[in-house]
């Protein structure tokens, strides 16, 4: 069952942590989320927790290591794959869970199942909004077939809305960056603000899965972490399994529900 809401909650409402294993996603895709899977699972003995958080913004259209468009494949195909091999590690731990990291762009995202390596066109913004949705469907997805499975791990998405941090200058041509520097200062909240709905999806007790969690601010764009509804695409099951069958077949990477860590 879900618990209510806590007023302004804030990182120092976190339970005590001591005996979890995280993992926290940063900037790398591809072979080298595979070769971290393996490695951790010779060296840590199961996982409790796992937050997709890397992501880039609105670069010029590049390519992966694996051919894949870079924020479609940074931001969702990367951690596709990297919580299929992960996932066994979390089998059977008390209130594992994954997380990923969404945002209010996914509102204007449409997955084009037609141009998904950008191809044929390319604007970045919308293939930053496709990569947004992505997240948010697979988030529920990967819930919805956790749940089918009897599986301990449950999945959520959370979005920190408008966040002052490096994404918005790291990526963008120089004149997105300039405008995102001048914004960021009028109207951001700080970093430490905009990683509250993550951390209340990560270890609030008793949340259920398939939850997505953002800010309780005007339009979420700022504020206290609380249970936000995704754009009704977002919530499409035909447009989530698609993009799941798609994503295996981009990755190769299978999912195996309910195989304890170190069995198959």
């Amino acid at each position: 069952m879900e618990a209510s809401l806590a007023e302004k909650w804030t990182a120092a409402d976190m339970p005590d942590q001591a005996g979890r294993t995280a993992v926290v996603t940063g900037a790398n895709s591809g072979l080298g989320f595979r070769a971290f899977a393996i490695r951790l699972a010779s060296e840590r003995e199961g996982l409790d927790l796992l937050i997709n958080n890397a992501g880039v913004m609105a670069p010029p259209r590049r390519e992966t290591a694996d051919g894949f468009e870079l924020q479609l494949g940074t931001n969702h195909l990367g951690h596709f794959a990297l919580t299929g091999l992960l996932l066994g590690e979390m089998q059977g731990r008390e209130d594992a869970r994954v997380v990923t990291t969404s945002s209010t762009a996914h509102r204007f995202g449409r997955i084009s199942f037609d141009n998904l390596r950008g191809e044929r066109h390319y604007f970045r913004w919308s293939a930053y909004a496709q990569s947004k949705i992505a997240n948010v469907l697979f988030a529920r997805e990967l819930d919805r077939r956790l749940r089918e499975a009897g599986s301990t791990v449950s999945s959520l998405a959370a979005h920190p809305g408008y966040a002052d941090t490096n994404l918005q200058t790291a990526a963008p041509p120089l004149v997105d960056r300039a405008v995102m520097a001048v914004t960021n200062r009028l109207f951001a909240q700080s970093a430490e603000m905009g990683a509250l709905p993550e951390l209340y999806a990560a270890t609030r007790p008793y949340l259920d899965g398939g939850l997505f969690i953002g800010p309780d601010g005007f339009d979420e764009q700022r504020g206290y972490p609380k249970v936000v509804s995704p754009v009704g695409r977002g919530r499409d099951r035909a447009n989530a399994e698609r993009l799941w069958t798609v994503s295996e077949e981009l990755t190769g990477v299978r999912y195996a529900f309910g195989v304890a860590a170190g069995k198959g």
